[in-house]
């Protein structure tokens, strides 16, 4: 995705080779861009599938809140200059927790069988002008992330009511989000 960073991605590749498992990781290092680093590297079942295997997914979405941009997170965190109540943020959150459909949080370009996910767990907290969201669930629809972000910056700017995201996920439709 674009403008996403990740930390703790897993991929699968076949390689025929020589080189123990662990080394891998060293070679692949010497090769890639200084942005992107392999951390270890193993090897795994024939039939591991990085997507499908997950026990669980987190995305972190930060929200740089101050009235001006800071320049050191302008890479990792969105900047929104008008200052949103966290704790309605917070407030919107229940809802979502549990086995739901996620229609209206889904892009209308997703692809997929089922619109029922799990969330485990979704935080929202505050140290000084950064506001970290924090959604850790057994899979994502396709922007998903970004539009449940999106909902409860619209909380917390005031622009609708907190109780208000029960009833987005009850109606099953992108336009309520």
């Amino acid at each position: 995705d674009a403008g996403v960073h990740a930390l703790g991605n897993v991929c699968a590749f076949d390689v025929e080779t020589k080189m123990k498992p662990e080394k891998i990781a060293y070679a692949l290092n010497q090769r890639l861009p200084l942005d992107i680093a392999v951390q270890a590297s193993v090897r795994a079942d024939d039939d591991f599938h990085p997507r499908y295997d997950a026990i669980e997914k987190t995305y972190v979405y930060r929200i740089d809140n101050g009235p001006h941009p800071n320049p050191l997170i302008r890479n990792t965190a969105i900047h929104y200059h008008r200052r949103l109540d966290d704790e309605k943020m917070r407030q919107a959150i229940a809802p979502l927790i549990g086995e739901h459909d996620f229609t209206s949080f889904a892009s209308i370009h997703a692809q997929t069988k089922t619109f029922v996910r799990t969330i485990y767990s979704l935080s929202v907290t505050r140290d000084g002008d950064l506001i970290t969201i924090r959604i850790c669930g057994s899979g994502f629809l396709y922007n998903m992330v970004r539009i449940i972000a999106g909902t409860l910056i619209n909380a917390g700017s005031g622009k609708m009511p907190p109780e208000c995201m029960g009833e987005i996920l009850k109606k099953r439709d992108r336009n309520a989000a």
